[in-house]
């Protein structure tokens, strides 16, 4: 019995996993192909997923997938750690640059780093993680700034651009590079940036850090923990 249980457990989720981006909703048929199960078996255990929310079927016949998927994938980004995601993101952009990456929040009229990694260079710009910097020097908090007053001319120019160059600005060796991490309601999350010594952020270290930070940015979209509108 128990063989049989976990059997058929395996058997309902080889359904549900065989829903996708391409097959977001499919007939009794279709199911069976995709999971090379019997209809009689895909009815069986469509009719149960179906009863608890896992699957709906509508008036034309199609299956897809059902509200408490939804509820539990909430839940799962709820609990995930905003770290766990902005770390590889951060590693990531050192990689491809070889300089410091960051990841800043706002609060009041600083800036936190929340998330750091550095760069492997012997000669580069450091700081520790939970540092509060001014909000209104840097590229990262000219940023942060941007995306949280509305009413600042100079913001309207770093909105339409998507991004900020700062070469000086804070430290007078240091210059950096920053794009706003936004969710999908359109909520500000923080600022990532890429920061180097001053004289080797040239022109085109400075054009390939925006690109990668735009690039990593747009990535993260997806994956961000759900946050109220």
């Amino acid at each position: 019995m128990a063989k049989t249980g976990v059997d058929a457990v395996g058997r309902a989720l080889a359904i549900l996993k065989a829903f996708g981006a391409e097959r977001a909703a499919m007939t009794l048929t279709e199911i069976a192909e995709a999971t090379d199960f019997y209809k009689s078996t895909v009815l069986r255990l469509a009719a149960s997923l179906e009863a608890d929310g896992f699957l709906v079927r509508g008036t034309d016949r199609l299956f897809r997938p059902g509200p408490e998927l939804w509820r539990l994938g909430a839940l799962y980004q709820r609990g995930l750690d905003f770290g766990d995601l902005i770390r590889p993101s951060l590693h990531r952009l050192v990689e491809a640059t070889g300089e410091t990456a960051s990841f800043y929040i706002a609060e009041g009229d600083e800036r936190i780093c929340l998330y750091r990694v550095n760069s492997p260079r012997s000669v580069r710009h450091h700081l520790e993680e939970g540092q509060r910097l001014p909000i209104d020097r840097g590229a990262a908090g000219r940023v942060l700034t941007a995306y949280r007053d509305f009413a600042l001319a100079d913001g309207k120019k770093i909105r339409d651009r998507g991004f900020y160059v700062s070469i000086g600005e804070r430290d007078p060796e240091v210059a950096a590079a920053a794009v706003p991490l936004i969710d999908v309601y359109g909520k500000l999350r923080g600022a990532l940036s890429v920061s180097a010594i001053r004289t080797r952020f040239d022109a085109d270290a400075r054009k390939s850090a925006v690109e990668v930070l735009k690039s990593e940015a747009k990535a993260l979209i997806g994956l961000l923990p759900a946050t109220e509108r």
